[in-house]
């Protein structure tokens, strides 16, 4: 498989021309049913990536390529499941492995269109829901604009980690950034590792783990920013590379829906929502985390009081570390995900966290790229709200476990707070907004 793996890069480093094609199919084939199971799609999407980040493909034309390629696989997997429904049974692969079929099944009964968001960060079931989903008769309809949110995440998620080592790998970087790095990602890679592992074996104490692991390494990195200058110029480099007047417009959207008043609004109605529900226990987990998290980023902020990039044409009133945008839009968004996870099997509970830090991670870049902040600033504010809220969630859970919200709540909460932020992003292109002084 090594060698198979380095022919194949040495290739498309030697015939870059072929490599927009490469990532386009690898992408098809990872979420195409039966296949995406056989292929290991994702070795091979990081190492594409990596060689588009290289030079040979911009960061949007990776992530364009990515997503087209992931919707065309998802259409014919839909449409195999259509066409052939449980005849499909009898197709080569599924006769002798059931249980692939099986698996995707069962999370479709269960979970019926929110399989299809989280399912595709869960390997196995990635290829194989789509296909469940048009053997079920889902709505056409439906199914598209599923897939169209599904496969802008998971494009993003499977795709930016390859091509920024790349491009940092092609950029004349710092002296010491490397090292830098390597100790952020070594620590970000334990948390992972270790919140994850705790949740699989259902610890009960798993919460606080995870939240003092994150508040540990924010600790280290509260006492290590001033010596990560390399890092952080490094990254803002790479990112302001991949500037352009039009991704200018929407990276200031984006950031709008981290602005305080729009949080403000969005934790309100969220805790209203909670209330008005009697869901009282999410409704105090809510404003816990949210409250607290906003407190403690703005008391570190003012002690810190860091100055925030040379990029910016004016300066701003407030100091950058950790970023206020940052840590609000991971607070809200993990919240919106623990309420979704409660109740459900455990590598369930960890994919509907990863589904709701997209929005949040998109939010957190925003700044970057617009050169608010370093990117030390946003990795502490996500780490601060994720502390935040692990620590409040595990208090809450001290005596008993926190309960799903009834389907009928949750279908009236995640509306609601989804509309809120749209007809917020809506306002500001109606206003002509985009003329964002940051």
């Amino acid at each position: 498989m090594s060698a198979w793996l380095d022919s194949f890069s040495a290739y498309l480093a030697a015939h870059p021309q072929w490599l927009g094609l490469a990532v386009f199919l690898i992408a098809c084939v990872e979420c195409l049913a039966i296949a995406g199971i056989i292929v290991p799609g994702t070795v091979l999407l990081f190492a594409v990536a990596v060689l588009a980040g290289n030079g040979a493909l911009g960061l949007w034309q990776t992530l364009a390529l990515a997503y087209g390629g992931g919707l065309l696989g998802d259409a014919l997997s839909y449409a195999a499941g259509r066409y052939f429904h449980q005849d499909i049974r009898r197709l080569p692969g599924l006769r002798h492995h059931p249980q692939w079929l099986a698996g995707a099944e069962g999370y479709f009964r269960r979970y019926g269109v929110a399989s299809l968001l989280v399912g595709r960060f869960i390997g196995p079931l990635r290829p194989m829901l789509p296909m469940v989903a048009g053997m079920f008769n889902m709505p056409a309809g439906r199914f598209a604009a599923v897939s169209l949110v599904a496969a802008a995440g998971w494009a993003v998620a499977y795709l930016l980690p390859g091509w920024a080592t790349g491009a940092a790998l092609r950029l004349p970087l710092p002296p010491g950034f490397w090292n830098q790095a390597a100790a952020l990602v070594g620590g970000l890679a334990l948390l992972l590792l270790v919140s994850a592992h705790c949740s699989l074996r259902s610890y009960r104490r798993s919460s606080l783990i995870a939240a003092g692991l994150s508040l540990l390494l924010l600790l280290g990195l509260i006492l290590g920013w001033p010596r990560l200058s390399q890092l952080d110029q490094g990254l803002l480099a790479l990112l302001q590379e991949q500037r352009s007047s039009s991704l200018d417009e929407l990276m200031v959207l984006v950031t709008r829906l981290g602005d305080f008043t729009t949080q403000l609004a969005a934790g309100l109605l969220l805790g209203l929502l909670l209330l008005l529900a009697r869901q009282w226990r999410a409704a105090a987990l809510a404003g816990s985390a949210l409250l607290t998290t906003a407190l403690l980023n703005s008391a570190l902020k003012d002690l810190f009081a860091r100055h925030r990039p040379d990029v910016l044409l004016e300066p701003l009133g407030s100091f950058s570390f950790p970023s206020g945008h940052s840590s609000a839009a991971f607070a809200f968004f993990l919240l919106l995900g623990i309420l979704a996870g409660r109740g459900q099997p455990a590598r369930l509970r960890l994919s509907w966290l990863l589904l709701a830090g997209l929005p949040a991670v998109a939010i957190a870049l925003s700044r970057v790229y617009l050169g608010v902040h370093w990117p030390s600033d946003i990795i502490a504010g996500a780490l601060l709200a994720a502390g935040l809220c692990g620590l409040c969630l595990g208090l809450l859970e001290w005596r008993a476990p926190l309960p799903a919200l009834p389907a009928r709540v949750w279908w009236l909460v995640l509306p609601a707070c989804l509309a809120l932020l749209g007809s917020i992003a809506t306002w500001h292109l109606s206003e002509g907004l985009l003329l964002y002084r940051y």
